[in-house]
């Protein structure tokens, strides 16, 4: 069965373009010009993912994304954006997120990248939506949790704690968190953190992988508490609580 994009662009060029390009590429597209449209036909026909662009009239992806995310919906994002300044991507996963392409992009990367976020769907949250219990400690069952640094994750419920205070992660920071958890100690490299989240390599220019550890360590640091992501110059990421 195919999968279901919700692409709203208000550029009429570019969402007919993107709308041809996924549809020859095997997807139902269901395309609008806005993002009261958008809001129309997530709450209407809930698509497997959404493409927004930030900037639009009246009401923008950004808000798009955070009425969705508010709701409890955690269809996966993918941004269009004209904005490459650090902190507006990071406003867009503020938003809820859970990537962004810049224009002027490349449809093949569209194409990547929405596999990439298909990919990590797993059933039970296609299933469904819904707010999250109330934040508590899980109680430890085994080979459920993974526990290291302080932090505790539950892959089956997504969820993720730093002590007693739960955290609220998009998509792809719990995968990257996950990822960093499961390898606690040992120096993750740029490359493998790149093919095992995102499924490629953006290459060696790209800030993709930097901008989300930046997001990931402002919702996981704590006042006087040692910092759990630590960077290893020219090499990458590990996890360790100094």
């Amino acid at each position: 069965m195919s999968h279901t994009v919700l692409l709203a662009e208000d550029d009429r060029a570019i969402r007919n373009a993107l709308e041809r390009a996924l549809t020859l590429e095997g997807y139902r597209v269901v395309a609008v010009a806005d993002g009261v449209e958008a809001l129309a036909q997530a709450h209407r026909n809930r698509p497997d993912v959404l493409v927004l662009d930030v900037m639009m009239p009246g009401i923008d992806g950004l808000q798009v994304c955070r009425v969705l995310r508010a709701e409890g919906d955690r269809t996966p994002v993918l941004m269009l954006t004209a904005l490459v300044e650090t902190a507006d991507r990071i406003a867009g996963l503020d938003a809820g997120a859970d990537d962004y392409v810049v224009k002027p992009f490349d449809v093949e990367e569209v194409f990547a990248r929405l596999r990439a976020l298909l990919r990590r769907t797993s059933p039970v949250e296609a299933a469904g939506g819904g707010a999250a219990p109330p934040a508590e400690a899980p109680r430890p069952e085994p080979d459920r949790f993974l526990e290291a640094a302080g932090l505790r994750m539950d892959p089956q419920a997504r969820r993720a704690w730093r002590g007693t205070r739960e955290l609220e992660l998009t998509r792809t920071e719990f995968e990257l968190l996950e990822l960093l958890v499961r390898n606690a100690d040992i120096v993750l490299d740029h490359s493998t953190i790149y093919d095992r989240i995102w499924g490629y390599d953006f290459g060696p220019g790209s800030k993709n992988l930097a901008v989300y550890v930046g997001y990931l360590r402002r919702k996981l640091d704590e006042p006087d508490a040692p910092q759990l992501i630590h960077t290893v110059r020219g090499v990458g990421y590990v996890l360790r609580e100094d």
